[in-house]
């Protein structure tokens, strides 16, 4: 299972960027996407999640900002992002728990794609 993130890229502060994280390989279902961001010099921090049933929380940095959301028939979840700011600049990071087809039984674990740049000018 691989899970590949894209849209990052360079926008001014009030501007929008959508983010997707597309999920391949084996999968039966994404039971819970999530999107993380590191700024340089910081933690790796949790922005937004969200379960298969559509449950969502949000970190308060993003409330009113941020949408996640995650289509489970086409493996795919994206975080839409407007309103940004100099503060969202980050590597975003795409992580889910996914449930796999495997013999005799199906298996379950958690991935990350690899970041994609957000860079917000002021």
């Amino acid at each position: 299972v691989q899970l590949q993130a894209s849209g990052g890229g360079l926008v001014q502060a009030g501007g929008s960027l959508r983010l997707s994280c597309a999920a391949s390989g084996n999968i039966f279902t994404i039971n819970e996407m999530a999107w993380y961001r590191q700024a340089p010099g910081k933690e790796r921090e949790l922005v937004a999640s969200i379960t298969s049933l559509g449950a969502t929380n949000y970190e308060d940095f993003v409330k009113g900002r941020f949408t996640i959301d995650l289509d489970n028939t086409k493996k795919t979840g994206h975080l839409q992002m407007n309103a940004l700011k100099p503060e969202d600049t980050a590597v975003y990071y795409c992580h889910a728990g996914i449930v796999m087809l495997t013999s005799p039984l199906a298996s379950f674990d958690h991935f990350w794609g690899q970041g994609t740049l957000v860079t917000v000018s002021s």
